[in-house]
């Protein structure tokens, strides 16, 4: 994996219906949307209209001596600019309003949609790269969602509107920018691909320096333990320098493109005033007309820039929105079957029948051929080698994984016909590296029951052991815990994540080295709590040592060629075999 990239990274959004999408998020802001195209539409016609109205004040009012007329016109513009002025304002306040809604929108639908995901895409994926998707990404967003459609409608309308006021007027002239301005359109529509391209390198780029900022900075006490500050700053810079070269492909590209423009738009003027000149020197035309006309050229241009303006916020805008389509378009691994049943009383019956299992099916399986019966309320341990398989074992039971074949049942009920939440609510899991939420501890304990009361949760507390040091920290329950849980000490952090079991109360119970990382004294005060929070729960137990697993009903252990040993404590120690060794050593893996 490189340094801004991920195995998805490199997944191209899926092709054709990104216009037709991206529309699809202005239908709840309808009513939004149409205000101010009328403003716009507003606007635009102003515009048009004053140039009509200089010309009729100089072929009619001012030659003609028409003062009041000429007052009252003039007087009825000023009117019409204000207007414009009240119009200009809803659609700077009102649309750009419309636009962060839309890019709001785009980030919860995002947001929900990773919320699906199972636990092999984000295997796959860095997690400063996908927030890259759900932040940067979508920023330019708001400005297309805003300017895009207004800045198309304000341009059409008033180029229509102007072409055919200057046909009237002086049709050779109006055909001059008539042929004029497809060119400068087809300029726009060549150069468009190299801009979205060289803007999806920039996206590329900033999302690997957000993976680069994430990663260091999770890690910062690991990098300033082993002194590799300046090495994750040389890091950094080269990921910045990669930025900047993307960066400068794009403005290059954007240069040839505006200057490209401006170009041709001066050579559409200087062939509006050659023209021009040759009808007045042949008394075809009068300088009053040209000046008119080159009024109007001015109006033209205008859209025209709107127009290259929005070919960048389109480039930039759609670069982004195409790699939000790209994680919108990925399916869940893991859903709900048409017959997915509910879960009305669990009694924790657990059987494996079969089970394989592979992360990728051009490498050896993880597990082969397991089968195991756990009995409702049974603690069952799994002991064995590091990489045997056994937390990928606990793991396809809540379904983080699905089966490569064989399956898996819960109270005789295929888990893959259980609703995904009645499944897993029905399961508790502690794990050896607990994570908690940079909130108060009565969030992350109430974590566990969204709805709980706060005697709930205090009776968690107590159950999990944790209630007195809550009660000796500075702001009790209120106590923020720091970033993943940094002010409180390990096992701390781990009775909080068994209280937030206690609070939840599921029928399985799974503890996944839970007191590997602790010392001995923390270890018999956590397994207290442990044993409290088994009893009368269906227990898997991964453990290291000896003592938390010793009186567990079965014990099996696993290997590369899958279960090696079953039996009690006594049964395999007097046996002889691999658990006898590994108890002998008082390591169990």
């Amino acid at each position: 994996m490189s340094q801004s990239h991920s195995a998805f990274e490199e997944k191209a959004a899926p092709r054709g219906g990104a216009i037709r999408e991206f529309a699809s998020y202005y239908k709840p802001h309808m009513r939004l949307f149409l205000l101010d195209m009328a403003c716009a539409l507003l606007i635009a016609l102003v515009d048009i209209l004053f140039p009509v109205v200089t010309r009729k004040v100089l072929y009619e009012y001012i030659p003609g001596q028409m003062m009041r007329t000429f007052m009252w016109v003039m007087l009825g513009m000023l009117a019409l600019f204000i207007v414009r002025m009240a119009a200009q304002w809803f659609v700077a306040y009102l649309g750009h309003m419309m636009g962060v809604r839309i890019e709001a929108d785009m980030r919860a639908a995002i947001f929900a949609h990773l919320q699906k995901l199972g636990f092999s895409f984000y295997d796959k994926n860095r997690t400063g790269l996908l927030m890259s998707r759900v932040t940067t990404d979508l920023f330019e967003v708001t400005e297309l969602a805003h300017h895009g459609p207004e800045d198309l409608f304000i341009s059409f309308v008033t180029l229509a509107g102007a072409f055919i006021v200057l046909w009237r007027i002086k049709w050779q002239l109006a055909l001059v920018l008539m042929i004029s301005v497809p060119l400068i359109v087809v300029f726009v529509a060549l150069r468009r691909r190299n801009m979205m391209r060289a803007s999806r390198a920039v996206k590329q780029r900033t999302a690997g320096i957000n993976a680069e900022i994430e990663s260091s900075i999770s890690g910062i006490r690991v990098s300033k333990a082993f002194g590799n500050e300046e090495k994750e700053i040389e890091k950094f810079a080269r990921c910045t320098d990669a930025y900047v070269d993307a960066k400068r492909g794009y403005y290059k590209v954007m240069a040839g493109f505006f200057s490209g423009t401006d170009f041709m738009m001066n050579l559409m003027s200087l062939s509006v005033i050659c023209a021009g000149s040759y009808l007045i020197m042949k008394n075809q035309m009068d300088i009053a007309t040209l000046v008119t006309f080159n009024m109007y050229v001015a109006s033209v241009q205008s859209p025209i820039r709107k127009l290259t303006q929005f070919t960048e916020q389109f480039t930039q805008g759609m670069a982004g929105f195409q790699r939000f389509r790209a994680i919108m378009h990925e399916e869940p691994d893991i859903v709900d079957s048409p017959n997915a049943r509910p879960l009305e009383h669990v009694e924790g019956e657990i059987e494996f029948r079969d089970v394989t299992f592979t992360y990728d099916e051009k490498k050896k399986a993880v597990l082969e051929h397991i089968n195991l019966h756990v009995r409702p309320g049974e603690m069952l341990a799994l002991v064995g080698p590091s990489g045997g398989g056994k937390t990928t074992l606990c793991q396809l039971i809540p379904r983080f994984y699905e089966t490569t074949s064989g399956s898996i049942t819960l109270d005789g009920q295929d888990i893959r016909d259980i609703r995904l939440s009645d499944l897993r609510g029905s399961i508790g899991i502690v794990q050896q590296d607990v994570f908690l939420f940079a909130g108060t501890i009565l969030e992350n304990i109430r974590y566990g029951r969204p709805d709980a009361s706060m005697d709930e949760v205090i009776e968690a507390a107590k159950q999990a052991e944790i209630h007195e040091d809550i009660l000796r920290m500075p702001d009790g329950y209120d106590t923020i815990v720091g970033e993943r849980g940094i002010m409180l000490s390990g096992g701390q952090k781990q009775r909080v994540s068994i209280a937030r079991i206690f609070l939840k109360n599921p029928r399985v119970l799974i503890l996944d080295e839970a007191t590997s990382a602790l010392d001995t004294a923390t270890e018999r005060r956590i397994q207290a709590a442990f044993d409290r929070l088994a009893k009368g729960r269906t227990t898997l137990v991964i453990a290291h040592r000896l003592s938390t697993i010793k009186n567990a009903d079965e014990i099996i252990v696993i290997g590369e060629q899958g279960i090696l040993e079953r039996g009690t404590h006594a049964q395999l120690v007097k046996r002889g075999g691999v658990y006898a060794a590994l108890a002998e050593g008082a390591s169990l893996g």
